[in-house]
């Protein structure tokens, strides 16, 4: 895997700030809407079979909200439910990040999207260990690799701006390689914008965003050079790399074969998108993002010629990388926030 592990390494100092985001828009009760008029002292009169027309209430008006989202779908559908309140989490837009205009240029994907990209660090039993996740809420949750945070008995995030906050483990799948963290009195906070992978293809331009060797807010680009790739991981956090000076990276197989060092005996096995976008270790966990600017993957694993007995001029990327399609970590969210630690 592409986090980055060693023995010890200081953390920023904490800086909590703002409170968390109310998460329900409560709507004005009836009668007291200031656009409203008062009732009249005395009810109108009215004819025999004439029954006096209601005024539209905002039932009315969020049903009205609702049939046009409906038929409009994507963007007006998000905007339905920032309206009604329930809008924190910024997933299946259909709205681009990037102008029409601007498509593929890696310069303004990588101003829209490196806000929503933190630098993960996770205090272990016997080390330390550096990777990436993405903020997938106003509040604060953040998606990132299980093998980053496997095992860890304390968590700290640093945002693009510098910022370090705690940030605890509400819930992890081994099985997909995925975890999901909050960070401490988090509001405010610039949610990625998930897109889909079922429409990936190969030769699509991507651009990857994370935190390799600790540089945060690092931004390189390729493209999808394969899809559908049997990835195997180990699932056990004593096979998370940590070797002297942190040289080692996170194991795994594909096609029979064992890369950065022994997976063990408890693996995991999923379908990963291939890209030649320069990962390196403390990639894990960090996205993967489309020429339009949306999230299409979390980056999990690279290939690294690189060995604890091979010069530092062999190590790093080359260009085989790996990442756990959008469209798998959308569908293990639920079972991530309801604190699933399996």
């Amino acid at each position: 895997m592409t986090e980055n592990t060693r023995r010890s390494g200081g953390h920023e100092d904490e800086h909590p700030e703002g409170t968390p985001a109310q998460p329900y828009a409560a709507l004005p009760a009836a009668g007291v809407h200031p656009e409203w008029p008062p009732p009249p002292a005395h009810a109108p009169t009215t004819g025999a079979g004439h029954r006096r027309k209601r005024p539209g209430g905002p039932v009315t008006l969020l049903a009205a909200v609702a049939l046009v989202a409906a038929a409009v779908g994507g963007g007006t559908a998000y905007a339905f439910q920032q309206l009604t309140g329930h809008g924190t989490t910024a997933t299946d837009t259909a709205t681009p990040v990037v102008a029409a205009g601007k498509k593929g240029d890696v310069a303004n994907i990588a101003a829209a999207l490196t806000p929503s990209v933190v630098e993960v660090n996770a205090t272990l039993a016997n080390g330390s260990s550096t990777g990436s996740g993405v903020i997938v809420s106003t509040d604060g949750e953040i998606v990132t690799n299980n093998h980053v945070v496997s095992g860890a008995s304390s968590v700290k995030v640093r945002t693009s701006d510098g910022t370090s906050r705690t940030a605890r483990v509400v819930g992890t799948d081994s099985s997909k390689d995925l975890a999901l963290l909050k960070m401490d009195g988090a509001s405010g906070l610039k949610a990625a914008p998930l897109g889909t992978s079922s429409g990936v293809q190969v030769g699509d331009t991507v651009v990857a965003i994370g935190s390799p060797e600790g540089l945060t807010s690092t931004v390189t680009s390729g493209i999808v050079s394969a899809l559908d790739r049997d990835v195997t991981v180990s699932t056990d956090e004593s096979q998370s790399g940590q070797g002297q000076g942190g040289d080692e990276q996170w194991p795994f197989q594909f096609g029979g074969r064992e890369f950065n060092g022994d997976t063990g005996s408890s693996t995991t096995t999923y379908k990963a998108i291939q890209t030649d976008a320069s990962l390196n270790p403390g990639n894990s966990g960090g996205a993967l993002i489309d020429a339009s600017g949306r999230v299409i993957g979390i980056n999990s694993a690279m290939y690294s010629s690189g060995s604890q007995a091979s010069s530092s001029s062999d190590a790093g990327s080359i260009g085989l990388g790996f990442a756990i399609p959008v469209d798998t970590v959308k569908a293990d969210l639920a079972k991530l926030r309801a604190g699933s630690t399996s």
